[in-house]
């Protein structure tokens, strides 16, 4: 698959097990969920890792910084999706910058 498919892939299945994860933390911490939670949360947490890795970057630093544009974009459906907050102009707004700003980061062009 190609790298420009396959990038956006890899970030979004990174995105939902990273905000799975924590989301898992913050049921048991917030909301007095089990500490059981944290068990499914820690898993969540190791893949997101591992998917990260996957991401074709020769920069781990540069794979992070892309992939937070991703992330807040992520966190904004699922404060929609799961949370059943629909996200405001403001919102959306930044998102927007964000995934920009990721897409410049990951695929602009770099002389060799």
């Amino acid at each position: 698959m190609p790298a420009a498919l396959s990038t956006p892939l890899i970030f979004a299945a990174a995105a939902l097990a990273e905000i799975a994860g924590c989301f898992a933390f913050w049921a048991w911490l917030r909301q007095g969920q089990s500490i059981l939670w944290l068990a499914p949360g820690m898993a969540s947490l190791v893949l997101f890792a591992y998917l990260l890795a996957l991401a074709p970057s020769s920069y781990a630093g540069r794979a992070y910084a892309a992939y937070g544009g991703v992330y807040i974009v992520a966190s904004l459906l699922w404060l929609w999706l799961a949370e059943g907050r629909r996200p405001d102009l403001w919102d959306l707004g930044g998102g927007a910058i964000a995934v920009t700003g990721a897409a410049i980061i990951l695929f602009g062009w770099r002389p060799s």
